[in-house]
């Protein structure tokens, strides 16, 4: 059996449980111990049945809770070297780190994993396809813009966590400063509805059996934006997108 699930995503924390034939990896941890208790109770686990932590980069709402996890429960954490040196003294202070190349593939249990590069205003950030062999879910957060490489590494998964960060219009007509605008807006930045759907449109879709749109801004997106976007790239109706929230993520998805 293949699921995933999503402690909740955003700017106030991210973490994606992927479960494969029993071995179970949190992806990224944006939260702290006692929260991601809470969080994991919803799906019936608890932080004991968590086998090991992978990380995209070193940002708080990805990175932020993974030490103080990891050693609370003895947890390993793969991760590339530059994000290891972006968490600073709490990447210092883990104890079970794995280093991993942005180009080669690994295992943990059950689960296959391949990480790929993206543009992103980190040291070192990665995103990953996790597979059980014949199924495979494709996650993308935290990247500036398409590229090719992201569209051929994601062509034929069975699903799909794509960042649909903002509404560029909402952007900029909202109310962040200027830099912060040109930060989210520019290539190392976030991805915003539209250049997902450049992902989508650019990607082989004929085998996804779940797409859910994650990572949205509170104040620059709305899930409707974000869902017509989709929709409009993979000509299908709205409300077949899903939507990973801050606060509640998303409960259980099986990739058959």
């Amino acid at each position: 059996m293949m699921r995933f699930a999503s402690l909740g995503s955003g700017s106030k924390g991210n973490a994606l449980l992927i479960e494969v034939n029993g071995t179970r990896v949190l992806l990224d941890c944006g939260f702290g111990p006692g929260e991601v208790s809470a969080r994991l109770s919803r799906l019936a686990l608890e932080t004991s049945d968590v086998d090991a932590i992978i990380v995209t980069h070193e940002h708080g709402d990805h990175g932020g809770g993974v030490a103080k996890l990891a050693a609370r429960r003895g947890i390993p954490v793969y991760l590339t070297r530059g994000t290891l040196s972006g968490l600073g003294a709490e990447g210092r202070s883990l104890a079970n780190t794995r280093l991993i190349d942005a180009y080669t593939s690994f295992t943990i249990g059950n689960a296959q994993v391949t990480p790929y590069t993206v543009p992103h205003d980190a040291r070192e950030p990665v995103q990953f396809v996790v597979s059980d062999g014949a199924r495979k879910l494709g996650v993308l957060t935290d990247t500036g813009c398409p590229t090719p490489h992201i569209a051929q590494t994601l062509s034929g998964v069975d699903a799909l966590v794509l960042e649909c960060n903002h509404d560029f219009d909402m952007l900029m007509n909202g109310p962040y400063p200027a830099q912060l605008k040109r930060r989210i807006a520019g290539r190392l930045g976030h991805l915003s509805n539209d250049a997902s759907a450049e992902i989508v449109r650019a990607m082989d879709c004929s085998r996804l059996q779940h797409v859910i749109a994650a990572h949205l801004s509170e104040k620059n997106n709305t899930p409707e934006f974000a869902r017509a976007a989709l929709a409009a790239a993979l000509n299908c109706a709205p409300d077949w997108i899903g939507i990973a929230t801050q606060e509640e993520g998303f409960a259980w998805r099986e990739i058959r």
